[in-house]
């Protein structure tokens, strides 16, 4: 969603950095450069207004005029400034007096409230919760059908009453989460196309029976500034504890997720990243900003593969790339293993200055599953020693993947490279010539 205003951000440092000094001329060339990058990635212009302010005061200030390096002091302030317009701090979850912990999902038709409150569920119980979903969403005819299939696919139950109303539902569901033990109760509640009199109502009269420790507002990133627009006026009839932007993934320009913060007064506590249910994380304000300006978001991907990994057999890989001993079964295994923390190209772009180093490079996700067909096509015996591989096997394997033979010795000469590098490094030499490896030493002759 970010890739235009990072690439437009990261011209305008790059000249900074090449300045020796800076003069207050400087600064305001490269403040209008921001301004227009921020606009015309549609965040707020009021919003806009005050974060340059604040950058311009403290960047013709002393910590830049006395720092030796100005023009990396400039982009620090603008990191930091871009923290505090989302928010300074991440937001938790409230800890209720007692449980369960009621959270009540808002917001209109279309922008993805009954697929969050799954999403919610899901993280929830992988914190070690036990969560309990109740279909509050008696408008929509599709809805319960839709959350309950939802709730299978992640095994959490959902409470529903068709010919019940919502206020009534939610009382039962509250008495039936206490009896059977649930800490967690995520209500999904009707949507409107717009906000009304009548949707506002059955909010109102919902969230006088459930007496929620949060009201979640869940918004579409994908519609710009009307996202902020939807908030507030959410924020006219009903108090919220804190928004959930989706669709972060998409190619809108992503203003909304910049202005949210600010205009509205509350804090963004999730986002959602994917159509996968696993695709919802925690929002970080500093991971967020450092991900705008290109410096990645190391620890978010960290997390990612903390969750995805089993440490046991990640030990394992890491011994067999120590003695070039890993094969393409282990290979296939890593593979979905890396498959778990999400798309490849999202998972890049985390990488500090991945986007400077990539460009416009696109990662076909479809290539991935061809090499990925072609290895499942093949014998475990094949798999753990690729030089059984001859012609007749080759056609086999191509025919078996859908693929061409040359496509199969492809991977198989791209896997050979990843060997001999695998070894040069186990070895302690360099694949690339001159260059040593950090950590080792050369044997005296």
């Amino acid at each position: 969603m970010f890739e235009t205003l990072n690439a437009r951000l990261n011209d305008t440092f790059a000249r900074l950095r090449g300045k020796g000094r800076l003069s207050e001329a400087d600064v305001d060339a490269a403040l209008r450069e921001v301004r227009i990058a921020l606009l015309e990635a549609d965040v707020n212009v009021s919003v806009v207004k005050s974060f340059l302010a604040r950058v311009k005061e403290r960047a013709i200030g002393a910590e830049v005029t006395k720092s030796l390096t100005p023009g990396q002091q400039v982009i620090k302030i603008v990191h930091e400034e871009l923290v505090v317009t989302l928010g300074a701090e991440r937001v938790p979850l409230v800890r209720p007096a007692a449980p369960p912990l009621v959270v009540l999902m808002a917001g209109l038709q279309g922008s993805g409230k009954t697929t969050t409150a799954a999403k919610l569920a899901k993280h929830l119980k992988g914190k070690g919760k036990r969560p309990l979903l109740v279909a509050a969403d008696l408008q929509r005819p599709a809805a319960i059908d839709q959350l309950e299939a939802l709730g299978r696919r992640i095994d959490v139950p959902v409470y529903a009453d068709r010919k019940g109303k919502a206020p009534k539902v939610v009382k039962a569901a509250l008495k039936h989460a206490r009896a059977e033990g649930r800490n967690v109760v995520i209500v999904d509640t009707a949507g409107r196309l717009q906000i009304d009199e009548d949707l506002m109502k059955e909010l109102a009269a919902v969230r006088k029976v459930a007496d929620p420790d949060e009201v979640l507002l869940v918004v579409d990133a994908m519609t710009g500034q009307e996202a902020v627009n939807v908030a507030k006026g959410f924020l006219e009839y009903t108090d919220l504890t804190g928004l959930v932007m989706t669709k972060l993934d998409g190619d809108a320009r992503g203003g909304a997720a910049i202005s949210a913060r600010e205009v509205t007064g509350r804090p963004i506590k999730f986002v959602g990243v994917g159509e996968g249910l696993d695709e919802l994380d925690v929002f970080h304000p500093d991971r967020m900003a450092s991900r705008i300006l290109g410096m990645g978001d190391v620890m978010t991907l960290i997390e990612k593969a903390e969750q995805a990994y089993d440490q046991e057999e990640a030990l394992k890989a890491a011994a067999k790339m120590r003695d070039a001993s890993f094969d393409l079964e282990d290979f296939l295994e890593q593979f979905q293993q890396l498959k778990k923390m999400g798309p490849l190209q999202q998972l890049v772009s985390m990488l500090p200055g991945a986007g400077a180093a990539l460009g416009d490079v696109q990662i076909d996700e479809r290539q991935l599953a061809r090499v990925e067909a072609i290895i499942r096509s093949m014998t475990r015996e094949e798999r753990r020693n690729p030089k059984l591989i001859n012609g007749s096997r080759k056609r086999r394997i191509a025919a078996g993947s859908g693929t061409r033979p040359q496509d199969v010795n492809a991977v198989l000469k791209q896997f050979s490279e990843a060997q001999k590098m695998m070894k040069a490094f186990a070895g302690g030499k360099s694949p690339i010539p001159g260059l040593s490896i950090p950590g080792t030493r050369r044997k005296k002759r």
